[in-house]
C-alpha cells in the first residue's frame, strides 16, 4: 500500500498499513505452491557431524534455533517532526508505527533432506570483495547440514547455458583458502540467458538449491527465476546475498565489500593529498565508484578527514559562479595553498556527452566525470591567470579487486550461513541482509523496488559537510 493510498482521517490506518507491510514482508515458501512435509533439522553445533536422529530429541537440548515468528524491527528512529534530519515519516505527524521483519538464522524444522539436495552457487555482475568469502562459508554451512553435493556455476548466468562451462564440484577442501584472495573463484559476468532457458537448466541438472551473489539487477533475475520454479511447481530454493560495493541495496545497514572498498579508497585519497600538498597551488582530485549511489564517496571523504570537496549524485552541483565549485576551489588556494577533491563517477552527469550506450547489466555507459573536472578545473584557473597543478587519481577497479577486510569478511560468513540456513528452512525468493544490526531476511520484490540513494537529509551527509567544510553549491 503506498502511502499516498493511505486515508489518516480513518483511526484504523495504523492498523491496515501494518497489515498491508506484514503481508508484503511475509516470505515466500516452498509450501506456498507444493505439498512438502518438515522434518527435523540435521544442523547442530553440539555435533560433529550432521545430526542424524529423525526425532529431534536433540535439538531439544540446544537453544541455537530461530523461532519463525522472530521478528526485528525494520526502523528503530522515532521522529518527532518531518523536518528532523533524515526524518522518514509515513504519516504528516510522523507517528510511530512498528514494521516488523523476519530474523534469519536456522530453525528446527527444515523442508529437504541433506543427503539428497543438490546445491548451487553462483556469482554475477562485477567483482566485490568477499565473494570468495561468501562462496567458503555457504559451502560449510551446507555440509554442516550434511550435504554432499555441492557445485558452483561459472561466471554467472552465462554458466547455465554455455557448454564449456562445466559445474565446479565444491567441497571443504575445494574452498578452504578461497577467502584469501579478491575476485570471485567461479568468475563472474553480466546478462545472461532468457529465465526460462535458466530454469530449464536447473532443472536439467537436478538442483535442489540455488544461492545467487549479485547486486539489484542480480536480485531481479532471480526472482524471476523464483517465481518460474514457482510457476512450475519445482521443490527448489532460491536464496540471494545482496553483492555490491556501492552500497545501493534498500532497506539494509550495509552490503559486503563496502567496508573494504572505503578502506581501499583511503590509498588513492592519501595519494591525492599528498601530491596536493606537495606541489604550488596542488590540487588532488580522486574518482571513486558510485553509479547512482554516493556512499563510498561519502564514507571515503569522511573516514580520510582530508577531503574538501565531495561530490556524490544524489546532490547536484554547479560548477561556474560565485556559488560553484570551482569558485570554492579558488578560495581553498587562496587560504590553504592546495585542495583535494573527491567525486563519485556517477555525480555531475548532466554537464557530459550522453552516449546512451548500455552495458550487458542494461546499465547507463556514464561519461568521465573526473576528466571533465580535472580540464574544467585547469582552464579556470589557467583563465583567473593564477597557477595549479592538478593531480588526477582514478583508482576504479582497484576498490573492488581486493580481498575482503576483517569486517567485510565477518559480515560474509554471517551472510552466507544465513543463506543455507534460510534455503533448509524451505524459503525461496528471499536475501539475506542486516537491518539495524540485526541479521534478516527479506522478499527480494521488496529490495528491488529502487536504488537506495544518499539521503541529503541525512545526518550521515551533514556529518561529512561538517568534515569537508564545503558551502552548498547552488
Amino acid at each position: 500500500m503506498d502511502r499516498s493510498q493511505l486515508d489518516f482521517s480513518n483511526p484504523n490506518w495504523k492498523k491496515q498499513f501494518q497489515e498491508d507491510f506484514d503481508k508484503r514482508f511475509s516470505l515466500p515458501h516452498l509450501r506456498d505452491v507444493i505439498d512438502v512435509e518438515p522434518r527435523p533439522t540435521t544442523f547442530s553445533l553440539k555435533s560433529r557431524t550432521p545430526l542424524e536422529n529423525v526425532n529431534g530429541s536433540m535439538q531439544e537440548s540446544w537453544n541455537g534455533y530461530v523461532n519463525d515468528d522472530d521478528r526485528a524491527l525494520l526502523k528503530v528512529i522515532k521522529f518527532a517532526s518531518p523536518t528532523s534530519a533524515g526524518a522518514d515519516c509515513i504519516d504528516p505527524d510522523c507517528s510511530w508505527v512498528e514494521q516488523w521483519v523476519h530474523r534469519a538464522g536456522p530453525r528446527k524444522q527444515i523442508y529437504f533432506e541433506p543427503q539428497y539436495v543438490k546445491a548451487g552457487i553462483v556469482t554475477c555482475g562485477g567483482l566485490c570483495p568477499g565473494l570468495n568469502d561468501v562462496i567458503r562459508q555457504i559451502v560449510l554451512t551446507l555440509e554442516k547440514y550434511g550435504v554432499k553435493n555441492i557445485v558452483g556455476i561459472q561466471h554467472g548466468f552465462r554458466g547455465f547455458f554455455e557448454d564449456h562451462l562445466s559445474e565446479v564440484p565444491l567441497s571443504r577442501h575445494v574452498v578452504q583458502n578461497i577467502n584469501l584472495a579478491g575476485g570471485s573463484f567461479l568468475g563472474v559476468s553480466r546478462g545472461g540467458a532468457s529465465i526460462s532457458d535458466i530454469v530449464d537448466s536447473i532443472q536439467a541438472r537436478r538442483l535442489d538449491m540455488l544461492f545467487v551473489l549479485g547486486g539489484n539487477g542480480t536480485h531481479a533475475g532471480a526472482n524471476a527465476i523464483h517465481e518460474e520454479c514457482r510457476k512450475r511447481k519445482l521443490q527448489v530454493s532460491i536464496v540471494c546475498v545482496p553483492k555490491t560495493i556501492d552500497n545501493d541495496i534498500l532497506l539494509m545497514d550495509k552490503t559486503f565489500g563496502f567496508d573494504t572498498a572505503v578502506e581501499a579508497a583511503q590509498r588513492a585519497i592519501n595519494s591525492a593529498y599528498i601530491e596536493a600538498h606537495s606541489a604550488f597551488h596542488g590540487i588532488g582530485l580522486v574518482k571513486l565508484m558510485g553509479r547512482s549511489s554516493g556512499f563510498i564517496t561519502m564514507h571515503a571523504s569522511l573516514s580520510s578527514g582530508q577531503v574538501d570537496i565531495c561530490l556524490i549524485p544524489e546532490v547536484p552541483f554547479t560548477l561556474d559562479g560565485p556559488n560553484g565549485v570551482l569558485r570554492h576551489l579558488e578560495h581553498l588556494i587562496e587560504t590553504k595553498g592546495f585542495a583535494l577533491v573527491c567525486v563519485a563517477e556517477g555525480a555531475g552527469q548532466e554537464y557530459l556527452q550522453k552516449s546512451n550506450a548500455t552495458d550487458a547489466s542494461g546499465n547507463m555507459v556514464l561519461s568521465d566525470i573526473g576528466v571533465h573536472l580535472q580540464q574544467k578545473i585547469k582552464f579556470h584557473f589557467k583563465d583567473i591567470g593564477v597557477h595549479s597543478d592538478v593531480k588526477y587519481i582514478d583508482p576504479t577497479y582497484m576498490l573492488r579487486a581486493v580481498r575482503a577486510n576483517a569486517s567485510d569478511a565477518i559480515l560474509c560468513t554471517v551472510l552466507g550461513q544465513n543463506a543455507v540456513h534460510g534455503a533448509f528452512a524451505g524459503f525461496s525468493g528471499i536475501t539475506t541482509g542486516v537491518c539495524n544490526t540485526h541479521n534478516v531476511y527479506l522478499p527480494i520484490q521488496e529490495v528491488i523496488k529502487t536504488t537506495r540513494f544518499v539521503d541529503p537529509n541525512s545526518r550521515m551527509w551533514h556529518r561529512c559537510l561538517t568534515s569537508t567544510g564545503q558551502p552548498d553549491f547552488h
